[in-house]
């Protein structure tokens, strides 16, 4: 007898939890054609290791772990990023390094397995011909090549796919590609409108967004074998199921998202406009008054996510009496599927 698919629990938002996402730098050495970075709101420095190190002392907390994903740009770009996640580890921090793969400084070499929680590489496609027209000529088998380095050296890796419209009919494919790298998480995102994806950068078209009816027949089918496969997998519930509950994670949980220039954002969606609630300077973490993102996130409208209806609006469709045919949940709020073996 065939053993049924696994189902997708949300995992809801919990007091206390604590998510850090510290940019770094701005800098990469790819050109993504979705990248969310920019530049004009989020700085183009590289932080020096002292100032990481002063502002990871902010977020930490003694007797909490709290959870630290390094960024970029590209974050294996900064040359000190082995000091940095050994500091974080003494500091209480499980630690993640996002990297589109490339493992500038000879990071597999400078860091050790146990020094790390997770690397997490980044595709976009399940062969170089989905894959490299978003990310970049040659992308796909750098970052495979060196994903199987680090599988081989003992690295507990993941993997986020960022789906849309250009790459959403492709999806399928990639469960059996990650068992054969042997990736044991699989991050399933959803194409943002932030940075060139919302402003149009040059030779950017629009249509990025993937039809709703499109995402629910594909995506959680797609987790469903990737678990079938041994593999943990996560995406963002997007659409909630009708009477269920709103949950915005400004209000109940800590997550914090940190840039070169000392912004922080309580909201992802936020990003592109200088409207974060706090704000590092004089080496303090200090909250902004006036009218910024955090004001917003008390609000209830039928559409669910209020930052999502003010920055997106073209993502919600309607029905004829002018209710909405989905409502949206928070962009942080998870669906997760265990290894079914």
């Amino acid at each position: 007898m065939n053993s049924p698919d696994p189902v997708a629990r949300t995992v809801g938002f919990k007091a206390g939890e604590r998510n850090v996402f510290l940019h770094l730098l701005t800098a990469c050495n790819l050109s993504c054609r979705h990248c969310y970075i920019n530049p004009s709101q989020h700085g183009t420095s590289t932080l020096p290791l002292a100032t990481v190190l002063s502002w990871l002392r902010l977020f930490a907390r003694p007797d909490v772990e709290s959870n630290l994903i390094l960024l970029g740009g590209e974050p294996t770009m900064h040359p000190d990023l082995a000091a940095i996640i050994r500091a974080a580890r003494d500091m209480r921090f499980a630690v993640t390094v996002d990297s589109n793969g490339y493992l500038f400084h000879d990071f597999l070499e400078r860091v050790a397995p146990d020094e790390l929680d997770f690397l997490s590489f980044s595709l976009d496609g399940p062969d170089a011909a989905v894959n490299d027209p978003i990310r970049g000529q040659g992308v796909f088998a750098t970052c495979t090549d060196n994903l199987k380095r680090a599988v081989a050296l003992g690295f507990h890796t993941s993997l986020i796919y960022t789906v849309s419209a250009l790459n959403i009919d492709h999806l399928h494919r990639m469960p059996v590609l990650l068992a054969d790298l042997g990736v044991e998480r699989f991050f399933i995102q959803v194409i943002g409108l932030r940075g060139k994806p919302a402003t149009g950068g040059p030779g950017e078209e629009s249509g990025w967004q993937v039809d709703p009816d499109h995402w629910l027949e594909i995506v959680p089918q797609v987790a469903a074998e990737a678990a079938n496969l041994g593999i943990h997998v996560t995406y963002p519930k997007v659409y909630l199921d009708p009477g269920e509950l709103f949950e915005c994670a400004g209000l109940v949980a800590e997550n914090f998202f940190v840039f070169p220039n000392g912004r922080v954002y309580r909201c992802p969606l936020c990003e592109d406009y200088p409207v974060h609630s706090l704000a590092i300077a004089d080496g303090r973490l200090q909250t902004r008054h006036g009218l910024n993102e955090d004001r917003f996130f008390t609000l209830t409208i039928p559409e669910g996510c209020v930052m999502n209806k003010l920055l997106q609006p073209d993502t919600i469709r309607y029905r004829q009496d002018g209710t909405p045919l989905h409502r949206i949940s928070c962009c942080l709020l998870k669906q997760e599927m265990p290894p079914a073996n």
